[in-house]
C-alpha cells in the first residue's frame, strides 16, 4: 500500500484527517484535523495520546483540567506563526470557536501525563535554513530545546517558497541513526495568491530506502498525508507559483525526544554547499508579527 494518503482518503466522515497508529500501521504518531464552524463546539478523549491544539485558520478556546486557553490562531498557515496549547494524556479536552477554525492534533502515545499549557506565538522561534533554491522557513514550535513540556510528541511546521526544495538533502530518523521516529507529513498548498490553500496547486514528495522496499516519488495537493515508517525522506519541491507548507509529526519509542538525523551519504555533501550561496530574500515568510514583506 502506498504511504502517500490523499485528501479524504483519513477522513471518517466527520474530520479531514482522522489518522490513529493502528491506521498508520505503527506504534506512536497520530494527527487528527477538525473542521468547526462559526460558534462550533467539540469535546473529545485524549486517551493514551499527548497532543498540540494547533489551528491551521481561525482561532479557538481550549478547555480541559479546569485550564482554559484562547489561542488566537491565524487566517492561514502562510500568514503568520500561531500560538497553540499543549494537552495530556487521559484528558477530556473542549473546543469551541466564535468564527469558525481548523485545527491539527498532531499526537503521540506516551506515558507520562503531564500539565496542559499554552504556547505564546511570539516565543516560538523561525529558523531559515538551507540557502539558494533549498532555502525554507522552519517553525520549531514543538521541537526539543525549545518546547520540552511532552512525554513523546515532536511536531514542528515548514514553509518552502515557491520553486524551492526543503527536506533535503534527503534524511532518516530509523534504527541505523541515534533515534527511532515514525513521522508523518501533512501538507498544505497556496493557491495563485500565495495565501489560500487550494487543490490548484501541487508539490512533490520522495521517501525511500536502501533496500529498495520503500521508493515513492508522489504528486503532493492541499490536504494530503504523507507517511515515513522508515527510510529516507527528501526532497519536498514546491512547484513554481505554489508555495508548500507541511507540518511534521514524530514520536517514536525513545527514552528521550530528539529529531537526530542520518543523512543520505550520497547527497550530504549538499549542505557544504549552502555556504557560498545566498538566502533566498522570501524567508522568512511569517513570524508571530505576520506575514514577512
Amino acid at each position: 500500500m502506498s504511504l502517500h494518503r490523499p485528501l479524504g482518503t483519513l477522513s471518517d466522515g466527520e474530520n479531514a484527517v482522522e489518522l490513529t497508529p493502528e491506521v498508520a500501521g505503527w506504534d506512536h504518531a497520530g494527527l487528527r484535523v477538525l473542521l468547526l464552524h462559526p460558534g462550533g463546539v467539540v469535546t473529545f478523549e485524549t486517551g493514551d495520546y499527548e497532543a498540540f491544539v494547533l489551528p491551521l485558520s481561525g482561532g479557538c478556546v481550549v478547555e480541559v483540567d479546569g485550564e482554559r486557553f484562547e489561542v488566537r490562531g491565524r487566517d492561514s498557515v502562510f500568514t503568520r506563526v500561531t500560538d497553540f496549547a499543549y494537552v495530556p494524556r487521559d484528558a477530556e479536552v473542549r473546543l469551541s470557536t466564535k468564527d469558525g477554525v481548523e485545527v491539527a492534533l498532531p499526537m503521540a502515545r506516551c506515558d507520562r501525563r503531564l500539565a496542559p499549557k499554552y504556547g505564546p506565538a511570539e516565543e516560538v522561534p523561525v529558523e531559515v535554513r538551507g540557502a539558494g533554491n533549498a532555502t525554507r522557513q522552519v517553525t520549531n514550535f514543538g521541537v526539543p530545546g525549545v518546547w520540552d513540556h511532552a512525554d513523546k510528541l515532536i511536531a514542528c511546521e515548514l514553509i518552502t517558497p515557491d520553486g524551492n526544495w526543503s527536506s533535503y538533502p534527503p534524511h532518516k530518523h530509523d534504527h541505523t541513526c541515534d533515534v527511532v521516529n515514525e513521522e508523518i507529513y501533512y501538507f498544505r498548498i497556496a493557491g495563485r495568491d500565495q495565501i489560500t490553500p487550494s487543490r490548484e496547486g501541487f508539490g512533490f514528495h520522495r521517501t525511500y530506502t536502501d533496500d529498495g522496499d520503500i521508493d515513492e516519488d508522489v504528486t503532493v495537493r492541499d490536504g494530503d498525508v504523507f507517511l515515513i515508517p522508515r527510510g529516507y525522506h527528501g526532497p519536498c519541491v514546491a512547484a513554481p507559483g505554489y508555495p508548500m507548507y507541511y507540518l511534521n509529526v514524530l514520536a517514536g519509542p525513545n527514552d528521550e525526544r530528539s529529531m537526530a538525523f542520518c543523512d543520505d551519504p550520497a547527497h550530504t555533501w549538499i549542505r557544504d554547499t549552502w555556504a557560498s550561496q545566498d538566502l533566498d530574500p522570501r524567508c522568512p515568510v511569517t513570524t508571530a508579527e505576520g506575514r514577512v514583506e
